[in-house]
């Protein structure tokens, strides 16, 4: 069933990054988690709600044994970044002592994973790195860098596999970018 969506007067999108570029990029970063992990036990930070979709698919694919956890911030107004993090839900699981590697959908000016990547040191987990499905290095405000990262893109704003224009179209198989 295709969904449509009324995007609004001057706005469209066009395909970005289709559904077989997105698992294959799942599966390489899953192989790369899995080698650089091998032998240690993982903790997943998934960064709700744009990382689940992702987080998912990743998990399924790694070949370790691993748990997960979720964290919700906020940082997004419509298209823009407020430039103001919450936590609006923090983990379950104290992550001392543990390998933790945060699963993002999408790095764009840095400043949500900055902070998140802040709090969780104090934590003290045994080692902390980060995973995104795409990196826009070209948005940052604050210096933060993926361990692994499977697009780098240069696209504006980007829906679909878990991205959202306030909390709509994140079921979209594919990604999207908006065209004004």
């Amino acid at each position: 069933m295709k969904r449509v969506y009324k995007v609004g007067e001057g706005m469209d999108r066009r395909l970005l990054y289709s559904e077989k570029r997105i698992a294959d990029e799942v599966q390489r970063l899953a192989k790369e988690i899995s080698s650089s992990y091998a032998g240690e036990e993982l903790l997943m930070v998934v960064v709700l709600k744009g990382a689940f979709f992702f987080a998912a698919d990743l998990a399924r694919q790694v070949q370790l044994p691993l748990t997960l956890d979720f964290i919700k911030l906020s940082s997004y107004s419509g298209m823009e970044s407020t430039g103001r993090v919450t936590i609006a839900k923090d983990l379950e699981t104290s992550i001392a002592g543990k390998h933790v590697l945060v699963v993002e959908d999408i790095i764009d000016t840095g400043l949500t994973l900055a902070f998140l990547l802040e709090r969780l040191w104090e934590r003290e987990p045994k080692s902390l790195k980060v995973c995104t499905l795409i990196d826009k290095q070209e948005r940052r405000r604050v210096e933060v860098t993926a361990d692994y990262v499977g697009i780098a893109c240069k696209g504006g704003f980007l829906v679909g596999y878990g991205l959202d224009l306030d909390e709509k179209m994140r079921e979209l198989s594919q990604i999207y970018e908006f065209i004004q």
